[in-house]
Parts: C-alpha cells; structure tokens; sequence
C-alpha cells in the first residue's frame, strides 16, 4: 500500500460496473492516490472488490464517514443518491468527488458546494476526461488560434440506449437519468473546457417511447416506465461568441454525425469522443482544406478515469482549485436543468454560474506523476 505525505486516502462508496477502472487507476496507476476503504449496499460487491484490489477494509457508509483515516470520499454510486452522500461527507469534514452529475438539481449542487466553501473542502466532479489526451490536444489547439475566433460548432450523443446490454437499466429512464444528465455531462464538460462559460441555453425534448424493454440479463423481459426526455436538442450560446448545437439521444438506431466539431474563423477541428481518454483529433485550416491528424499532446490516451482524483489531491498539496472542480461540475449541472426548463418553457434560459479556470499540467511527466506546468 502506497502511504506518504503528499498521498491521499480514499474511501470508494459503490462498487457497481465503474468501480473496477477507478479501482485499477487509483491503487496501480496514480502515484498520489490510495484506496484506503469501500463500500457498497451489496457486501458481496464490496468484498470481491476490496480482495480483488487488496484493499484493506470494507466499512458501512456511517464508518467509512467517521474514519479520520479517510481524507477523501469517491461517489460513485446512482445519481439519485450523489447528493445525499455527498453532503453527508462535506459534513463529515471529507472532500469529495462525485461521479456525474454533480447531483440531479442545481439547488442542491449549489448547496453542496456552500458546505465545501464554509468548511474549507475540495469537491471534484466527473466526467475527467477533458484531461485525456485527445480533448487537452483539441484544447490546445483552440487556445493557440488554430481556428481562429471560435464562431460555432455541433455535437451529438446519439445511440439507441442501454436496456440491451447494461445489467441493471433503469436508472437510466429514471429522474436524473435520460441521455440528457448520463451522457450529456462528457459533451458540455468538453464543449465548457474548449470554448469557455456557457451563457444561455434554448432547448427542446421529447421521448420515443413511454415505455422500454429490457433484453440484456438477468432482467431480460422486464418492463421500464420512461420518466425523462430521451431525446433533447439544444442551443449553446457562449460567453465568447460561439453557438453550438447538442443533440442527446437514447432514440436513434443508426447515424454519423460527429462526436463534436469547433468551427471557427480559420478553420475547424474534429474533436474525439468525450467519453474516452484518447481519439483522432483533426484540423482543416482556410489554407488546408483538407483534415488531418494532430498528435496528441500527452500520454493520457488509455483509459485513465481517475485522474481528476488524483489531479485534485495535488490541488489540495499546492492550495488552488482543481481541474475537474466543483464550480465546472455545478455549471454543467445547471446548463442540463436549463435544458428541461427551457423546453418546458419554451424560451430560452440564462446561465447564472461560471465555471473555474482550468490550470494547466505538465504533460511530460511520468504517468500517474502529475505536475502542474511551471
């Protein structure tokens, strides 16, 4: 077990289909993170976890919480829950990071980030995969001018959902569920890290069918009341000028349209799939016409979930906010609750939070050594 000054413990609370990458990255591969302890409402989930891992104790949530031993508590369980368990965590004087979303409503994300500030905590927020490899290189590009001024851009979360593969779905048609609050957060956190706040939002949803199908086991057969939007379209506008389009759906069976593309003055760039850590990134400029292959700016293009954890615990050590924090987890919150607003409304919905700077890393370092560029 890797103890030392700058290494922080953390207390895993869900040992559900994530926990495994988190699980591998936090105790092989980040060299400032330890998993002190999980938990899970299924024992037998959290046993096999923690023999697997080698972790050293299973606790129940009240133990794990009043452990002095735990500097941090990973929330990785339904989204029904997040808020709850987190602010029973602020409480309990841990910092926190939180699987998406933040939780299913903005006044409570609010409310948890109140706590954080009055007592001094961190609070991180998935998805971290705007620090891959393949987002940072199409970050960078964007800062640099490649494009020019940044005028619009399209983005597109479309699949036909996940009652035909996933084990246990229907959270997923569930409140704070829907294509919307589970997939929606990799694309406004990457759209949000690539072109700055977002400033409005003018929306529409709607959904395919009242009712799904479940074909994957062992619920095969069983039937899911649909309880959210399952296809919402919407219009981004930015502080900085720029108009993008999101579409996020569990309603379409075949399309190919692209995982999100930035248009700009001088050109244009294809940006990789914001669920993954790595991906082709590809300019085309007013003098070449033509998109090719950028290479990546850093080694992080493997699955590397967990390096937002690992990225705040070096946060914590040098006194500043961290990359995937809580005020970006809050402002992508409330742009997906500005979605149902808006399309219940009609009209469009101004943004009231803003998200924190990001701080730029040394992408030299060794894997699982980060650093933050000098």
């Amino acid at each position: 077990m890797k103890w030392g000054r700058n290494v922080m413990k953390i207390g895993i609370v869900g040992c559900g289909n994530i926990s495994d990458i988190y699980l591998k990255n936090l105790t092989t591969v980040f060299e400032n993170t330890a998993v002190y302890a999980v938990c899970d409402l299924d024992a037998t989930k959290a046993n096999a976890q923690a023999q697997k891992y080698q972790i050293e104790k299973v606790l129940p949530l009240d133990e794990m919480l009043a452990d002095p031993e735990i500097d941090i508590v990973l929330n990785i369980t339904t989204p029904k829950t997040h808020y709850d368990i987190c602010k029973k965590a602020l409480l309990a004087g841990k910092h926190i990071y939180v699987e998406k979303p933040l939780s299913i409503s903005y006044c409570e994300g609010k409310e948890l980030l109140s706590i954080a500030k009055e007592k001094g905590l961190y609070i991180g927020g998935a998805p971290d995969t705007f620090l891959g490899a393949g987002l940072q290189t199409a970050i960078k590009l964007i800062k640099e001018g490649a494009i020019g001024k940044p005028v619009g851009g399209a983005a597109y979360m479309m699949c036909s959902g996940h009652e035909s593969w996933h084990p246990s779905p229907e959270f997923y048609y569930d409140i704070g569920g829907g294509p919307l609050f589970d997939m929606g957060p990799y694309y406004i956190t990457a759209l949000v890290r690539l072109l700055g706040p977002v400033k409005s939002v003018y929306a529409v949803g709607t959904k395919a069918f009242a009712e799904r199908t479940i074909t994957s086991k062992p619920k095969f057969g069983q039937k899911i009341p649909v309880k959210v939007d399952t296809h919402n379209v919407g219009i981004l506008s930015f502080e900085n000028g720029a108009v993008v389009t999101l579409v996020t759906s569990f309603d379409v069976v075949v399309h190919t349209m692209p995982n999100i593309q930035i248009y700009g003055t001088e050109g244009s760039v294809k940006v990789p799939d914001p669920n993954t850590f790595g991906g082709s990134v590809q300019l085309a400029t007013r003098q070449e016409r033509q998109f090719t292959d950028v290479p990546l700016v850093s080694k992080y293009s493997e699955n590397s979930r967990g390096i937002g954890i690992s990225e705040m615990v070096l946060a914590i050590n040098e006194n500043r906010t961290n990359n995937a924090s809580g005020e970006l987890a809050l402002h992508v919150l409330e742009i997906m609750e500005a979605f149902l607003k808006s399309s219940k409304s009609g009209a469009p919905v101004i943004i009231e939070s803003a998200p924190s700077a990001e701080i730029a890393l040394d992408w030299d370092a060794e894997i699982g050594k980060l650093k933050t560029k000098s």
